[in-house]
């Protein structure tokens, strides 16, 4: 009788595997022939992610990544260079941490008790490409990434506008979905509350769940945080025992290191002058535009 189980079961698993292959494949043909940067972003498993997101139901996965192709026909986040948006990071209020969960996923910190700048777009610029550059460091056998959220200094002078806070949320659940693990929001003020209030309602179902409130004296808190990361390596911040240290010209070096990187990947052009402000410290890529086509 056990044995029996133990087939169907696998016979269920193969029968669902097989079923979500097929989905794929139909939305790869709903979504017809791309190429370039169109191409290579449209993976078997990218189209994986906007399946799941959209609980396998084809023509919403279809609708969801044409929507995705459109934003980045027009953001172009492959093209986005740390020179652009190095202003932004100086007081390392968005980062991609030195060390990875105990899963392997690449860690943003954000801090938001350190903005520094007032212009939306430039805001949204910055964390496109941190997020892309955390996509880009991912090991082989992980898709997704950890957020660790600082609330230290916070205020609502402070806060994010509710403006900066959707657009947030619309680019990291519409464009980048299943590329969030977990985010950890440690020790929110009581002050929060009232903005967390407004911002829930902008969050899906399937994002929400992901977001998890900690709070250093709560042993669940502990215990959660502890089951993600490994104490050494987590700064004091969260609980950890490291040392929270951010160097600007130090992560500058490396941002530029990375846009070199990306613009191989995508295939972007670079010169040997870009190369020479690459190692002296600055990036300056010399793009390749491509427009990116979706079938109407």
């Amino acid at each position: 009788m056990f044995r029996r189980k133990t087939v169907s079961q696998t016979e269920q698993e193969s029968n669902e595997a097989a079923l979500r292959e097929a989905k794929i494949k139909e939305v790869k043909a709903l979504i017809g022939q791309l190429s370039g940067r169109s191409s290579l972003y449209c993976s078997d498993a990218c189209l994986k992610r906007y399946l799941e997101a959209r609980n396998w139901n084809v023509g919403k996965a279809k609708k969801m990544l044409e929507e995705t192709l459109k934003w980045r026909s027009t953001f172009k986040p492959e093209e986005i260079r740390w020179d652009e948006v190095s202003g932004e990071g100086e007081t390392g209020k968005v980062y991609k941490a030195g060390f990875h969960d105990r899963s392997g996923r690449t860690v943003l910190i954000l801090r938001p008790g350190l903005q520094n700048t007032k212009s939306l777009e430039n805001q949204m610029k910055h964390l496109v490409y941190l997020i892309e550059n955390a996509i880009l460091n991912l090991p082989e056998d992980q898709e997704q990434m950890s957020w660790l959220i600082d609330f230290t200094d916070w205020t609502l002078s402070t806060s994010v506008p509710i403006k900066s806070a959707r657009e947030t949320i619309n680019i990291l659940q519409n464009h980048y979905p299943e590329r969030l693990a977990v985010a950890f929001l440690y020790n929110p003020p009581r002050l929060f509350e009232a903005f967390w209030k407004i911002v829930k309602y902008f969050i899906d179902a399937k994002t929400f769940i992901k977001v998890k409130f900690v709070y250093p004296k709560n042993p669940e808190s502990v215990e959660l945080m502890s089951s993600f990361f490994d104490e050494e390596n987590l700064p004091t911040e969260f609980g950890g025992k490291a040392l929270l240290q951010y160097n600007f010209e130090e992560f500058s070096k490396q941002m530029n290191q990375d846009d070199v990187k990306t613009a191989n990947f995508w295939g972007l052009v670079h010169s040997k002058d870009h190369q020479q402000h690459v190692s002296s410290g600055f990036s300056g890529a010399e793009i390749a535009p491509e427009p990116i086509q979706t079938n109407p």
